[in-house]
């Protein structure tokens, strides 16, 4: 039987109930103390006992009435909890203050196919697919940002909850002694695909490319990025300058805190003031009751991206300048000092020398956020980058779509390559969209590519006709040529056109008779 016996809490008193339980001769299973109550299980306590039990238990100064329980207060939360893990879809794995799995639910056992049991004697690692995650959540004591991991070779976002014991009555910020993990599927978050692409478990593995532009920049870029001061990432628009800052930031001591962004293009000057600085309650009409702290505040320990610096005002470069020299600023509206710790990392297409020369750039902002510097290459740059950036975005384009990952034929492939990408990567992710999209297809054709950016390849590649590689790229490579000829005369124009050497132009022409002898 199961029974709440009620008390007045002094020191002692549930030893003392134990001890008549225990002159009675009644064993006890198990006891939950939560003053004033003391929750007992005693198989061998009947209900006819209880009146006697009673009176025994009076004897000792404070306790009160005896009730019966059909389940201990601790059985029942752990029943329910129980309950609530096997009717979660999600996968949910709890990880002790070692990173060993304690708890798994349903779904975390089909995702692993593994059982429940077999889960609970392994460590993190040995079910993740991505090395070091263990480790990393251990010595930051379990508060991870939200990242992309694999499970079983499928991706998830996986997001931690770390688990500390109570600090008198704040049970949120005493000592980790572990985490709550739990695994999105990316069917289940066809909204976050943006937290997908941009995953805050970033670094340099998530910018995809071996060519040796990628390589060098990476083992630059791992340098800089562990050195504690402003870095300036410049590139064409859509090279993935955003990428690369996340991924400096991932390596770096900060890596914990948070990576806050701003587009400095995207918002006017007030607004972008105060999504930076945050403002005073009454700040302005329209300004939030309580006042918002800025990016510069919520960001503190960790690092803001200001993409786009180049668009940024005068006023609002003087007002960065000025947090630069000292990580002090006001909100609008205070006459109060903040001082926060933040790392700048800013990003532009556009010529920040030449812009300072006519003036709408301040020098001294220029030479305070170019202490380091990283060029991110324009996709042409890296042909060889093209193919396993498509067959990337495939994969994850026929994820949002739940369809059967799709592949490339020879043609297509061949389109991809020889294509002036003026819009860089996120052309190429558009491109494989849309296709993805707009086609039922297992195998993409060159015809399934949807230039919609104008691009003079989709001009002139219409259909797979040739049979083997090497064929398809000749057969590409002759009706480009032989399209743009007319319009760029000269070997050395036609160079200019598609971004090449005047000596590989002047070798295709002599290959293909261009133009044809009359």
């Amino acid at each position: 039987m199961r029974i709440n016996i009620q008390f007045k809490d002094r020191v002692g008193i549930a030893h003392e109930i134990l001890a008549v339980l225990a002159r009675r001769g009644l064993n006890v299973v198990a006891v939950e103390v939560d003053p004033p109550n003391i929750y007992i299980d005693s198989p061998e306590l009947l209900e006819f006992m209880l009146p006697s039990l009673q009176a025994d238990c009076q004897s000792v100064r404070g306790v009160g009435e005896i009730k019966v329980l059909d389940v201990l207060p601790g059985i029942r939360r752990r029943l329910n909890l129980d309950t609530m893990m096997a009717v979660m879809e999600d996968p949910v794995l709890a990880i002790d203050a070692s990173g060993h799995i304690v708890i798994a639910n349903v779904a975390a056992a089909t995702a692993t196919r593994m059982s429940e049991s077999s889960l609970c004697q392994r460590s993190l690692n040995q079910v993740l697919d991505d090395a070091g995650i263990q480790e990393e959540l251990v010595n930051c004591g379990f508060r991870l940002p939200s990242r992309e991991v694999s499970l079983n070779g499928e991706p998830y976002f996986m997001d931690v909850t770390p688990v500390s014991e109570p600090q008198g009555v704040d049970i949120t910020h005493g000592r980790s002694v572990g985490a709550v993990l739990t695994f999105h599927a990316p069917t289940r978050i066809g909204g976050r695909l943006h937290a997908l692409q941009h995953s805050e478990g970033s670094g340099f593995h998530f910018i995809i490319g071996e060519s040796e532009q990628i390589r060098s920049l990476k083992t630059k870029a791992a340098r800089v990025a562990v050195v504690d001061a402003p870095l300036l990432i410049t590139g064409e628009t859509g090279t993935g300058k955003e990428l690369l800052a996340q991924a400096c930031h991932g390596v770096s001591g900060r890596s914990n805190a948070a990576f806050l962004e701003l587009n400095c293009a995207a918002l006017p000057e007030s607004l972008a003031e105060s999504e930076l600085f945050g403002y005073m309650s009454g700040a302005f009409t329209g300004a939030q009751r309580g006042g918002k702290p800025g990016l510069f505040e919520m960001a503190d320990g960790g690092t803001v991206f200001l993409d786009e610096i180049g668009e940024m005002s005068l006023y609002l470069q003087a007002k960065l300048l000025r947090f630069l020299n000292d990580g002090k600023f006001r909100r609008i509206g205070s006459d109060k000092e903040v001082k926060v710790n933040v790392r700048i990392i800013s990003a532009t297409h556009r010529n920040l020398r030449k812009m300072v020369q006519e003036g709408s750039f301040r020098e001294d902002l220029f030479y305070r956020l170019n202490v380091l510097h990283l060029e991110m290459p324009a996709l042409r740059e890296r042909p060889d980058d093209i193919l396993p950036l498509a067959r990337h975005f495939i994969e994850r384009a026929c994820t949002q779509a739940q369809k059967p990952v799709c592949r490339l034929n020879s043609s297509a492939c061949a389109a991809l390559v020889s294509n002036h990408w003026p819009g860089n990567v996120r052309q190429l992710q558009n491109v494989v969209f849309r296709a993805i999209t707009m086609s039922d297809q297992r195998v993409l054709e060159a015809a399934d590519l949807d230039w919609a950016e104008g691009s003079i390849t989709a001009e002139v590649v219409k259909s797979d006709t040739t049979e083997s590689w090497e064929l398809s790229v000749n057969a590409f490579e002759r009706s480009l040529l032989e399209n743009l000829y007319p319009q760029y005369p000269s070997s050395r124009k036609l160079a200019t056109r598609l971004a090449t050497s005047h000596s590989m132009i002047a070798t295709k022409l002599r290959k293909y008779g261009i133009p044809q002898k009359r």
